[in-house]
């Protein structure tokens, strides 16, 4: 299934993509968002699919528009945490001369970095290195500790979605300290426009990510070439923290960064438009505006 919440920042209310691909369909009526307690209860996801395969849900009514359109948020409510890999593509790494990680490289983004697919990003005062990533995002759907394989960390994801990890490069490596400050600027993660369902991505390896700056293509890669697979990742993740339904992984991006790019670098300025896509998992839009 296609989950997602529409309406006005802060009151977004829970919704399906049709199967024809078009018509949004009303989930209020079954359920009171999509989050984490959601993923977690087959009776809930069950009674959503019965609902879709008898044609009962009613159609999405113009009361969620935003100046005469329907706004998508993010397709996730109440997350909890936003765990973050870092280089774990083999391209990303070699565009940015790094050396292939030993073990994945965690990072965190604050749950208030989240907006939806197509709001405003904002850049930072003071940046001059705001950078894109297109990412797969890995939504958990059971509580996973001390995991002891790649197939158990697959079995514990709830769902998938597109997130743009934009960071703020400077911030990021040159001022000190953690990666936290480039990464957790105001509207710094971008999420959906859907969570997809994991049983509708069989095999998360296979998927390729693209991304657009102003209607040129920066990023054309694939899952495939991830380090650390899915699986591995969210193994991993558990031996060194509790992952609860409803967090977030974001598992890093592919080559064509402008990190990566020949001086002078292609940094993001207002009045950018970032676009960006997953196989399967939709499309975002963003206009970058000065904070």
């Amino acid at each position: 299934m296609k989950l997602l919440r529409v309406g006005t920042a802060g009151a977004e209310r829970p919704a399906l993509l049709d199967p024809d691909g078009a018509t949004l369909r009303d989930l209020s009526g079954l359920v009171t968002d999509i989050d984490g307690a959601l993923l977690a209860d087959d009776a809930a996801l069950d009674r959503i699919r019965a609902a879709v395969a008898s044609g009962e849900l009613p159609v999405l009514d113009s009361d969620s528009s935003n100046d005469g359109g329907v706004r998508v948020g993010a397709p996730l409510g109440r997350i909890g945490k936003i765990v973050c890999i870092g280089l774990n593509y083999h391209d990303h790494a070699a565009e940015t001369g790094s050396a292939i990680p030993a073990e994945p490289i965690i990072f965190f983004k604050a749950p208030d970095t989240v907006i939806g697919p197509e709001d405003t990003v904002l850049v930072p005062r003071g940046s001059l290195k705001t950078d894109w990533e297109v990412e797969l995002a890995v939504v958990i759907g059971r509580t996973a500790r001390y995991l002891d394989s790649a197939e158990e960390g697959l079995a514990h994801v709830g769902g998938y979605a597109v997130a743009h990890d934009v960071s703020e490069r400077a911030f990021q490596i040159e001022r000190g300290g953690t990666w936290d400050k480039g990464k957790n600027c105001e509207t710094f993660n971008p999420l959906g426009p859907w969570l997809v369902t994991a049983d509708e991505v069989p095999d998360p390896q296979t998927l390729g990510l693209r991304l657009w700056v102003n209607g040129d293509p920066k990023q054309d890669g694939t899952t495939a070439d991830q380090i650390f697979g899915v699986g591995e990742v969210v193994r991993y993740v558990s031996q060194f923290m509790t992952l609860y339904p409803g967090d977030v992984i974001n598992t890093g991006t592919p080559a064509g960064v402008a990190m990566g790019r020949p001086d002078p670098k292609p940094y993001l300025r207002a009045g950018d438009v970032v676009e960006l896509e997953i196989d399967g998992l939709g499309r975002q839009r963003q206009v970058f505006k000065d904070a």
